[in-house]
């Protein structure tokens, strides 16, 4: 199916000459003087191989049909990362560069959206938020203004985020899967 480039998203997946690329990170640019431009980076799903691409915002490309649906995450081993699809029970694997920085956030039983071409995982799109444990940070120092300062902090998935003063370790926190920044404080 034809689409102008400039309605193509993020995981979407693309048919360019035989061979299927998800997009990664697309912007729309928009000079003051001469045509506006689609900026696309782009991985080649049959070997992994990173493109980038520009097109007039007004170019056609041919869009692939792929299949999204909800899978609940398994376990991760040598061969990759697996998931379940709930309604079948049929297991897909897909592979780490797959899955990328998303690892991080993959938890137990976690549901999340794979987008699925010929049996193969391309594309994977997490929960918007996750609920994680703030396993070190510094002390909070008093007379600290809460509203402006933040200080480091190492999640239980071993990433690296910026916390209120208040924040002590063993706190459960509300992190954002798209940047890992703090939400809130987990409700639970």
């Amino acid at each position: 199916m034809k689409v102008q480039a400039s309605s193509l998203r993020k995981g979407n997946a693309l048919d360019i000459d035989g061979k299927l690329y998800v997009i990664l990170s697309i912007e729309n640019i928009h000079p003051g003087k001469g045509t506006p431009v689609t900026q696309m980076d782009m991985r080649r799903i049959s070997d992994g191989v990173k493109v980038s691409e520009r097109y007039r915002t007004t170019e056609t490309v041919e869009r692939a049909f792929v299949d999204e649906r909800d899978y609940t995450f398994l376990y991760q081993d040598g061969d990759g990362f697996h998931f379940m699809n709930p309604t079948n029970f049929d297991q897909l694997t897909a592979t780490a560069d797959i899955i990328g920085d998303a690892a991080a956030y993959l938890q137990d039983n976690m549901v999340v959206t794979l987008s699925v071409h010929n049996d193969t995982a391309i594309a994977i799109s997490l929960p918007a938020r996750v609920t994680l444990e703030i396993v070190e940070t510094e002390p909070a120092v008093k007379n600290q203004t809460a509203s402006s300062s933040y200080k480091p902090a190492i999640l239980s998935n071993g990433v690296r985020t910026m916390v209120p003063p208040y924040i002590a370790a063993g706190t459960r926190v509300v992190i954002m899967t798209e940047d890992g920044s703090y939400v809130e404080r987990a409700k639970d």
